[in-house]
Order: structure tokens, then sequence, then C-alpha cells
């Protein structure tokens, strides 16, 4: 820790404007030493992985449907693949979390619910996080080895998303849409992790994760408008302020008909149009029973997209060719 800066923030800070979960299990677990880490990589919010997660494991799924269809239901499912893409988000939303508090760390200070992050509270220097964001980006690097080429020329082609997005919100009022971009890359990793090629269901379904994250990254960003207007940055929920519900429904209605589309060429089965009619009954719910001025409310809202996640999961699951063919059902 940097000797110069100011005391860190007590573990049990009572600013309850924080977003700092200073009682969750990963942080009270950690060495005293790599707990202003944990806080910096966001384990205490493990949300930002599973968004992050989902579609690289929708497209392993996919892409395992897709080849099982192709040599009649002789395709194991790539549980491997499945462990690597795991461990591979938490790597590297927790980069993107360090990227996001070194360049954002004077707006942090200035907000109520940022300020006591590590970096802006002192916890953790910038030359301490840039070391930190290093070997975050090695071990993400050397999980990104196990995989083909083409994998690793788009998962290195990732970074070029990772590092602007904090910028985004200072210059448009569209930075949820960069996000987009950014966490549906997995969609082209995961597919290309399986087939060791591009192909229409990855792109379809690598769409339909941005217009996802368009949602959901609106609803999150309701909580911060009034701070966005005072420190002079930018959002969704400000650009379509009371506008957003239909905007939502527009966003969600994009994203489900995408991955429709992608589960229809992959030649899913009948069960995935199940599935993904219960996506969709979700993401209705959230629209409807959204507060948008009520903070706690949005965050509760955002959150439940993990929900959705495990929904889509399990409608490409249900609708795989090698389920029907382990279950004697085709």
């Amino acid at each position: 820790m940097n000797a110069s800066a100011p005391s860190p923030a007590p573990d049990t800070a009572p600013n309850t404007a924080s977003d700092i979960r200073a009682d969750h299990w990963v942080v009270r677990l950690a060495p005293p030493g790599l707990r202003p880490y944990a806080r910096l990589a966001r384990f205490d919010r493990p949300i930002g992985v599973w968004l992050l997660l989902f579609p690289g494991w929708w497209a392993i799924a996919l892409a395992d449907a897709a080849q099982s269809t192709a040599v009649q239901n002789s395709v194991a499912p790539s549980w491997f693949l499945y462990l690597l893409f795991g461990l591979g988000a938490v790597l590297m939303r927790s980069a993107g979390c360090t990227v996001n508090d070194i360049l954002d760390r004077d707006y942090d200070a200035k907000v109520a619910r940022t300020a006591d992050r590590p970096i802006p509270s002192g916890e953790v220097s910038l030359a301490q996080a840039s070391v930190f964001l290093l070997l975050l980006l090695l071990a993400s690097f050397a999980i990104l080895l196990q995989m083909n080429a083409l994998t690793i020329v788009v998962g290195c082609a990732s970074l070029l998303l990772v590092f602007p997005y904090p910028l985004m919100k200072r210059i448009t009022y569209w930075p949820q849409l960069w996000l987009g971009l950014t966490f549906s890359w997995g969609a082209l990793l995961g597919w290309t992790a399986v087939t060791g090629a591009l192909g229409w269901p990855s792109l379809l379904l690598y769409l339909g994760g941005i217009a996802w994250t368009l949602g959901y990254d609106t609803i999150y960003a309701h909580q911060d408008k009034e701070d966005d207007v005072l420190i002079g940055v930018k959002s969704t929920a400000l650009k379509l302020g009371t506008a957003t519900k239909p905007w939502l429904l527009v966003f969600y209605g994009v994203a489900l008909a995408l991955f429709g589309s992608a589960g229809a060429v992959a030649g899913l089965l009948w069960p995935f149009w199940i599935g993904l009619a219960a996506v969709a009954l979700h993401l209705l719910w959230q629209v409807a029973a959204l507060k948008m001025d009520t903070p706690h409310d949005c965050l509760t809202k955002f959150k439940s997209n993990r929900f959705v996640g495990w929904l889509f999961l399990a409608a490409v699951w249900a609708g795989s060719p090698w389920l029907h063919g382990w279950l004697g059902l085709s």
C-alpha cells in the first residue's frame, strides 16, 4: 500500500450509500492485505461475473447442439470449456472493474456510492492497481492459451472494447451499447472454442446479447442518474428518461428475436421454445414491475438477469439433440 495515501476505509464502513459489501464472505475470509483487491475486483458483487459469463456459456451450449445435429447426436457437451470460461469470466470481469476504477478514480471520489472504492479511498494506489491489472490479464491469457488459435485471436481482440468502455459515459449517452459489445463478446468466443470457426448462430447470439445488455444496464443506470447529472456523465437512463419502459420492451424484444433466431439456425428442438417463452415472461415482469425512481428496486431488477441467464442456458440445453439422444427421446 502507498505509504503517502490516506488511511484506508474500515472494512465495515458506516456510509450506507457505499456500494461496497464489507460483510460479503469473500471479503471477510480474505487476508487483510488482500481485502482491498477483493473489493477492487468486485468479488463482493458477483452479478457482473454472471452477466459476462452467460453469453459464453450460451454459445458453448449452442455450438454443442449444432454439432450434435451434424453428427447425429454423438457429440458430448464441452464441460471443460464451461470451467475455463467460468475462470476466465472471473478474471476478465475483475480486470474490467480495475480498468474502470483506474480511469474513473476522480469521478468515483465525487459520488457517495463509489467514494469508498479502494482507489479513490486510498486503499490501493494507482501503481498497485496497475500491477494487479497486469496480473489479471496474464492469468486470463494463460486460460485463453488452452483454446484454439481463432479463439485466442478473438479473445485478445476483446481488449479493444474493454479498455475504452469506462470513457464512453463521458462522450455518449449510449455507454450501455458499448457495454453490450463488450459483455456479449463471449458469444463469439464460446462458439469458436467449440467449432474453430465463426458461424451465424454465434453472430445472432452476440447481437441478441447486446440488446439484452442495453436493457438490463439501462435499468442499472437509473440508480445513478442524479449523481450522473451532477458530475456530468451520460447514460441511456438520462437519455431515455420517462420513456425508458417502452424502450426496454424494444431492447428485450430484439434480444428475444435474435436469441430465437440463433436457436433456430443452430437446429434446436421444440423444448427450446418453451424455455425462451419463460425468458420472455421474466423480462416482461422486469419492465412491468420496475420502479425507475427507486434505486434499490432498479438494483433488484438488474440482478434478476442472472435468472435470465440460467433460464436461457436451460432452454438451449433442453433443445439440444445430444440431450434428447442421452434420454432416448430421439
